[in-house]
């Protein structure tokens, strides 16, 4: 055979459609795979990286931010009442001009009045008063005596732990608001009486919690390094136990104001709660109740005002789990 012959078959170039081997592809630099960003790139460039950071909080942590605005819309209405109410809350008309009861929500009267002419905004604000106080007073006790017998218990068991647990039972084993109801009974309805015994009547879940949480922390090293370094009880509980306890509590406590606000409103929507000329936002469903066919606003403005602030506590409450529980990032 003639290598000449053979060199130039083999040099002959191949028909497209046998076999072609690609062309190489031109050298990507990652402009294609880019995907096409919506929005004028002159805004993007001149946002801040502050405000971007808070763009990115705000849209993570949406249920934080809405909770606290909720609440601390209530606190503001509830601080500034005197220089916001624009009237007495319990000033009344009926005696000197009948045109002004049951009035409907004007410029003058933004939610209207009552049955005696009274101003609803003004008594919405002066009401918010009475139920934050009662939520932060009645939760303030029940977790001061949950915190103190859970840390004990936990930290000391045996008898001691015992004791303490078959109280807690025999408390739980009562509906909490039914128990309220029967001391009720006996006391009169006043604020102070109905924070002591929301109070009272509150501090069983908490004192699990700490007890479970005490019984946990008690076995860390640092609390034995304690213990060998000659700290007494009371310094171990509170220096070394207490402040690794204290955020469960915290979700506890949010959690629980709701709860109180709620109960509040329950005993004076009943009559046996806050009493007038003390307005509170449970007397205030009482008395729309009763016009509730012939003015509307007297029930809808105190219910929305109960609702807007046990959600935002809500909202308050389940944000400081996920933030303050490390399983849940």
């Amino acid at each position: 055979m003639n290598p000449v012959a053979t060199r130039q078959t083999h040099d002959a170039p191949r028909n497209a459609g046998e076999g072609e081997a690609p062309l190489p592809s031109q050298p990507n630099d990652g402009k294609a795979c880019r995907p096409r960003r919506r929005g004028n790139p002159a805004v993007r460039k001149n946002v801040s990286p502050a405000v971007r950071a808070s763009a990115r909080l705000l849209r993570k942590y949406w249920m934080l931010w809405l909770g606290l605005s909720l609440v601390g819309l209530a606190f503001l209405a509830a601080l500034l009442a005197p220089v916001i109410a624009p009237f007495d809350p319990n000033q009344q008309k009926l005696a000197t001009d009948l045109s002004t009861i049951f009035q409907p929500p004007s410029l003058l009267h933004p939610m209207g009045t009552d049955s005696l002419g009274r101003d609803v905004f003004s008594r919405l604000l002066y009401g918010a008063r009475v139920s934050l106080w009662v939520g932060l007073v009645s939760v303030g006790i029940a977790t001061l005596i949950g915190v103190t017998l859970g840390l004990v218990a936990g930290y000391f068991g045996g008898l001691v732990d015992e004791a303490i647990m078959r109280a807690v039972d025999v408390m739980l084993c009562f509906p909490a608001f039914f128990l309220i109801l029967a001391v009720i009974a006996f006391l009169e309805p006043n604020l102070f009486n109905i924070m002591i015994i929301i109070g009272l009547t509150s501090w069983m879940r908490v004192t699990r919690l700490v007890r479970a949480e005490t019984l946990s922390v008690r076995r860390r090293e640092y609390v034995a390094a304690a213990r060998l370094a000659g700290a007494g009880t009371g310094r171990i509980l509170i220096r070394h136990i207490l402040p690794n306890v204290i955020a469960p509590v915290l979700v506890s406590a949010t959690l629980g104001i709701a709860g109180a606000i709620l109960t509040e409103s329950s005993l004076s929507f009943l009559g046996l709660g806050i009493q007038p000329p003390l307005s509170s936002w449970g007397n205030m469903l009482l008395e729309g109740k009763q016009s509730l066919e012939i003015a509307w606003w007297l029930s809808v403005f105190p219910g929305m005002a109960i609702l807007l602030t046990v959600l935002g506590y809500n909202l308050l409450g389940e944000s400081l789990r996920d933030l303050l529980d490390p399983r849940s990032r």
